[in-house]
């Protein structure tokens, strides 16, 4: 990724030096506006790609040399194809695997902290260029007795920096959604208790030996094996899998039934875990997946796993429920268990709210209605952007500016809408093979 000892030397981490990087990337896209429409004054028919273009640049760039939670949200924006403009995108789908990564001083010093030790005293061999860089880590390839090995180092103040980014973003987020801050509140703690689970390696690595060993019997999977003799809180050390990440697998253009296969593991591996093991790998981007020379599908990342309350899903998964749209009592029912509906709800919103959940249900859960459902077929991804755009433009919708909902939710969806596109890349058909009803 980058020449020997060169990369990013430094990581502003006080909330002063994070606010101010925000601040000035702010003024470079307000710069790149006042430059696009005095060139468009002179071109008219001047499209947007260059301000899109210049625009994706300034912010990325900030946003990797931040990292930590700033750059987290850049990797998962770029998940969703019908949001962003191409630009920002391509930019921040750099996020998934291929952030600019830190020099090797820094890995050094970090070694140091929590090995008492150099790299080069735990393992025969350690590569000083960091072969992968995300978000909040990069890796290594290192050997030792043999073995070939992934070590990946989280980045310096990281874990110090999630609290203090959210409170940075939480009055935005507040005033973009037209949420009220109190309602807001238990969504914002949720997001910010799976972040800092993210920096806790150890933690890592008790759930990923957890999950792949519940998940052994599942075909076209396989999962590294972790070392907790070279792992701690800050460095995890596991198998170096031999493959190509997914979006470079799709590149080769696989045939229909090889993606068939990885896109019923995927689709397999996600169901299984939320419907026997009541927990789920809840970060579903494309660089947490390898494809290995078998096509098996190989999950390297388990930093992210939501725990599913047995309440939660008993009540929440019952919307799947393919007769559920015909039961009106019950339905009914579960949007207040769910919070979807409350008791201060005038009867019109409560009409507007019952219409627009119905619609959800029944798009949503199209692919729980049929023993097999084609991830390829792009027009119901267009449906789905169609129906968002339209709920975020109704005015009586965002008027009632309240949050709802449970906060399990948040993850849940976001894993099931990151599989869902996930598998729209892929271009799979699946089978249903797991019910969450």
């Amino acid at each position: 990724m980058s020449e020997a000892g060169e990369g990013q030397n430094s990581i502003p981490t006080s909330k002063v030096k994070r606010a101010a990087k925000i601040i000035g990337t702010g003024a470079k896209v307000g710069g790149n506006y006042i430059k696009y429409y005095a060139k468009k004054a002179i071109h008219p028919d001047l499209s947007k790609d260059s301000l899109h273009e210049d625009n994706a640049t300034d912010i990325y760039k900030s946003l990797s040399e931040m990292k930590g939670s700033a750059l987290k949200v850049a990797q998962m924006m770029s998940m969703d194809n019908q949001i962003l403009p191409r630009a920002y995108q391509d930019k921040f789908s750099l996020a998934q695997y291929n952030a600019p990564p830190l020099s090797y001083p820094l890995i050094l010093k970090t070694f140091q902290q929590y090995f008492n030790q150099k790299p080069l005293d735990l393992f025969d061999t350690f590569s000083k260029d960091a072969v992968h860089a995300a978000s909040i880590g990069q890796v290594h390839k290192a050997t030792k007795d043999g073995k070939n090995l992934a070590v990946k180092i989280q980045y310096p103040g990281v874990a110090d920096s999630i609290s203090s980014d959210l409170k940075m973003v939480k009055p935005l987020a507040a005033q973009m959604m037209k949420m009220k801050a109190a309602d807001l509140k238990v969504y914002m703690d949720e997001v910010e208790s799976k972040l800092l689970e993210e920096t806790d390696y150890e933690l890592e690595l008790r759930q990923a030996t957890e999950i792949a060993n519940d998940c052994a019997p599942l075909e076209g999977l396989r999962f590294p094996i972790y070392y907790p003799e070279w792992s701690n809180k800050r460095i995890i050390t596991m198998d170096w899998i031999e493959g190509k990440m997914l979006p470079e697998f799709l590149k080769t253009n696989p045939s229909q039934e090889i993606r068939n296969k990885i896109g019923q593991a995927m689709w397999d591996f996600c169901l299984f875990q939320m419907k026997v093991l009541r927990k789920v790998h809840a970060d579903p981007h494309p660089g947490n997946f390898i494809v290995d020379a078998d096509n098996n599908l190989c999950v390297i990342d388990f930093g992210c796993v939501k725990e599913i309350p047995s309440d939660f899903f008993d009540s929440y998964f019952q919307l799947l429920d393919p007769a559920i749209l015909n039961d009106k009592v019950r339905l009914l029912a579960l949007y207040r268990t769910l919070d979807l509906l409350r008791d201060e709800d005038t009867e019109a919103e409560q009409k507007i709210l019952i219409a627009t959940f119905e619609e959800m249900i029944l798009l949503l859960g199209k692919p729980f209605r049929q023993p097999s459902f084609d991830f390829g077929d792009d027009a119901f991804f267009k449906q789905i952007y169609n129906m968002g755009e339209n709920i975020a433009k109704d005015k009586e919708i965002r008027n009632m500016n309240n949050a709802r909902g449970p906060k399990h939710s948040i993850y849940v969806m976001r894993t099931m809408f990151g599989i869902y596109g996930l598998l729209n890349q892929i271009k799979a058909e699946v089978k249903l093979n797991y019910t969450l009803d």
